[in-house]
């Protein structure tokens, strides 16, 4: 493709799309699955492996068939997991269906209340909140160069008191406390707070600027099920508000890994999802669209990973995460409890993941 990204693939013609119920399938000759249910089996074995520690499940789908699936001893395919992280993700959808419906224009700058009309942060737009390169100071992980994260010593972080301190009230206000540090377009830096603002945004445009706490709650539960969850069918999906009635769309949304599955696999087939277009025209494309300020390793609120295979994902704090193979047509949900240290054994193993469905000549 003119952009270098990997063209997206069509729903396979009589396929049933996994709103009710994932199709099945067995898995492609060429997969290697002796490497697969190794991979399986250690993840799943007790006592939990070290490296990876804590898996509640494992999901992949190939060709839009659900074609290996694995659950803890104490978990069911039903059972819901904390997002963290991937929240961001979802948020990120939301915003994508105003923009769609023409209530939203990522061009434009950010509406923050809390900002005076000749604060210079008054200048930084819905898309470079989305693409990170907002200028604002958020302490909470700092990327390093070659996928290493840093994480900031918990008296310096501004996550912490944001989601569990004097902010977790009201994020999005927490989050327009933060000063400007570079201008917009200088630098990446990963930034919870900017998903809080974004997912605030959808808010005040869903409920018309309520300012009543449950009916901004009321209207976005509603828009959130009506728009996003409901048609994918993703029943165990449960965001969490704050009590100014804001999604907390940096780091809260419950599902199971089937349902993240679906999450991912929307944005595998273009953001179409049975004869129902979900997320605008070129919107996937502008999400897996890697940033030159991250080194290539970041869209739009979706990780990118270089390579042959076309991958982005969302990723999760605990190594929770949906990664998306445009070239292998393929989705793997890793859902778990894996400590910061060890999180880069979880990157590892969805690579082995990854790699036992790549055909050798690939």
């Amino acid at each position: 493709m003119a952009n270098g990204l990997l063209p997206l693939r069509a729903q396979p013609e009589g396929l049933p799309w996994p709103t009710e119920s994932w199709p099945t399938g067995e898995l492609d000759e060429r997969v290697d699955r002796a490497a697969l249910d190794a991979l399986l089996d250690r993840a799943f074995s007790t006592p939990e492996p070290d490296d990876l520690e804590r898996t509640h499940s494992v999901v992949i789908v190939q060709g839009g068939r659900l074609v290996a699936a694995r659950d803890a001893h104490d978990a069911a395919p039903d059972s819901a997991f904390h997002s963290w992280s991937m929240a961001k993700s979802v948020t990120q959808a939301l915003v994508g269906i105003l923009v769609r419906d023409g209530r939203v224009d990522v061009q434009q700058p950010i509406p923050v209340k809390e900002w005076a009309a000749d604060d210079p942060r008054r200048r930084i737009t819905v898309d470079q909140m989305l693409r990170m390169v907002d200028g604002l100071r958020f302490r909470e992980a700092e990327h390093l160069g070659g996928g290493s994260v840093r994480y900031w010593p918990a008296e310096e972080s501004d996550v912490i008191p944001m989601l569990f301190g004097e902010g977790k009230g009201d994020v999005a206000g927490f989050a327009s406390t933060l000063p400007k540090v570079a201008e917009p377009e200088e630098r990446w830096n990963y930034n919870s707070g900017g998903s809080n603002l974004l997912a605030r945004l959808v808010t005040d445009v869903v409920s018309d600027g309520a300012s009543d706490p449950a009916l901004r709650e009321r209207a976005m539960r509603d828009f959130m099920q009506r728009e996003l969850f409901g048609p994918l069918g993703m029943r165990t999906a449960s965001p969490t508000f704050d009590t100014a009635g804001n999604f907390v769309g940096s780091s809260h949304c419950h599902a199971s890994s089937r349902d993240f599955a679906r999450f991912g696999y929307l944005y595998l087939r273009d953001g179409i999802w049975e004869d129902r277009r979900i997320l605008p025209e070129g919107w996937v494309d502008y999400t897996r669209t890697p940033g030159e300020r991250s080194e290539g390793l970041y869209g739009a609120h979706f990780w990118t990973i270089p390579g042959s295979l076309g991958l982005f994902c969302c990723h999760g704090m605990g190594g929770q995460r949906v990664l998306l193979s445009p070239k292998l047509d393929l989705v793997i949900v890793r859902q778990g409890r894996t400590a910061p240290h060890k999180v880069h054994n979880v990157e590892r193993y969805c690579k082995q993941l990854v790699d036992a469905f790549r055909p050798t000549a690939s």
